[in-house]
């Protein structure tokens, strides 16, 4: 068999693996390690150039100099005075030096990667060569990654994220569907070691939850988990049908951002109706026994939440006016929008349905929006969403791009 260039054209990275097929033909192993490396070359200054793009987006000189401001914030000794003031600027400062370091350990690991490769080229060293090429592999995924960070410059995109998932169409299978989608979005943030905190659960009566509401404490969370927003379809053999029927359910996910003082909501005393009722659920301590749980009813728009997650009436309290004050917000930037809309043509919206889940006759998850889609739901609902939310961040940029 003849081994020239033209025999060796493939994907990147795939001289690496094809030269372990010829390690007894030293001369074409050589031209062909020559071909392996000078591929991966290739990428480390594609990824370089895409590192240097982001590095001029987060600007990490600025955030240098605000992380030395915020150090002599923090160092204040009488900064716990006020403990919400403190938490703030302690938070601000971890994100600002995580979202540096960040940056900075990958330019490191670039760096550190080129010259293996070149080691590997002078000494001909086929295991470095390997070792380089798998951490080039690595350092594509943490770029794209980070690269899809630099899209979100929305107005509240930095903000943690208030979530809600309510059952709607399809009965029984419809709260089955919004308990299966809560799991999801607990997973997901498991998997990257985000707080994830239930403040209300309203369970249904054979199975499921009719609707939940949970925060997600981390960097960009509502950046991230916003275009997790619409109407989620599910299509399986019904568990609940004896006659076992295929049957389609609906669940509708709503992503908010958590209000900070800074918004300035203010909620008159009077435009409010608060009510306290005992704590439902499955049972168990402390359940059932004290009536807090708090039900908020904003008087002039109609919106009504809940919190019954903490044992304490005032924690409760604070917790539904956070997520009154949150969808307050969310209807006064969709009121701004709206009346911006009303002087261009109509655009892309979230529409009802932007993802279907596909369990029976054929397995596939699908966005609608994006056509991004893989084959396997069950890795999905156990929390690997992230190739469904950067193909969404990219294509709501390209849509606000197109819009322009």
């Amino acid at each position: 068999m003849s081994l020239s260039r033209e025999n060796l054209s493939g994907p990147p990275l795939a001289g690496v693996f094809q030269a372990r097929h010829y390690m007894l033909l030293p001369f074409h192993l050589v031209e062909l390690n020559i071909v392996a490396i000078e591929t991966t070359q290739e990428l480390i200054d594609a990824l370089s150039r895409s590192l240097q793009s982001i590095e001029a987006v987060v600007d990490p000189e600025t955030k240098r100099a605000q992380i030395a401001e915020l150090e002599t914030q923090v160092s204040a000794p009488d900064l716990w005075d006020d403990t919400d003031r403190a938490q703030k600027l302690t938070s601000r400062l971890s994100g600002l030096q995580s979202e540096v370091d960040r940056v900075v350990k990958l330019r490191s690991r670039l760096d550190d990667a080129t010259i293996l490769l070149q080691l590997a080229a002078e000494e001909a060293d086929e295991a470095s060569e390997a070792e380089a090429a798998r951490e080039v592999a690595a350092l594509k995924q943490d770029i794209d990654a980070l690269e899809i960070r630099t899209l979100l410059s929305g107005e509240y995109d930095e903000r943690d994220a208030l979530v809600t998932i309510r059952s709607e169409a399809g009965g029984v299978d419809a709260a089955d569907f919004a308990a299966m989608l809560l799991r999801m979005y607990q997973r997901w943030c498991e998997r990257h070691g985000y707080s994830c905190e239930v403040w209300d659960i309203s369970y249904a009566e054979e199975a499921g939850i009719k609707s939940a509401t949970f925060s997600v404490h981390a960097p960009y969370a509502y950046g991230t988990l916003s275009v997790e927003q619409g109407t989620h379809r599910l299509v399986r053999i019904s568990p609940f049908d004896n006659q076992g029927r295929r049957q389609t359910s609906f669940a509708g996910v709503e992503v908010l951002p958590r209000v900070e003082e800074a918004d300035h909501i203010d909620i008159p005393e009077g435009d409010v109706k608060i009510d306290v009722y005992r704590s439902t659920g499955p049972g168990g301590q402390s359940v059932n026994t004290t009536d807090s749980a708090v039900r908020i009813t904003h008087i002039p728009t109609g919106i009504v939440v809940t919190c019954q997650n903490e044992k304490s009436q005032l924690q409760n309290k604070a917790s539904a006016m956070a997520v009154l004050q949150a969808r307050l917000l969310e209807r006064a930037k969709a009121e701004r929008e709206a009346a911006m809309n009303a002087l261009k043509s109509d655009g892309n919206s979230w529409g009802s349905q932007m993802r279907s889940y596909v369990l029976h006759p054929y397995q596939m998850v699908k966005d609608l929006r994006t056509n991004y889609e893989v084959g396997s739901p069950d890795a999905v609902f156990d929390g690997d969403l992230d190739g469904f939310i950067d193909a969404g961040v990219r294509w709501r940029k390209q849509t606000e791009l197109s819009a322009e």
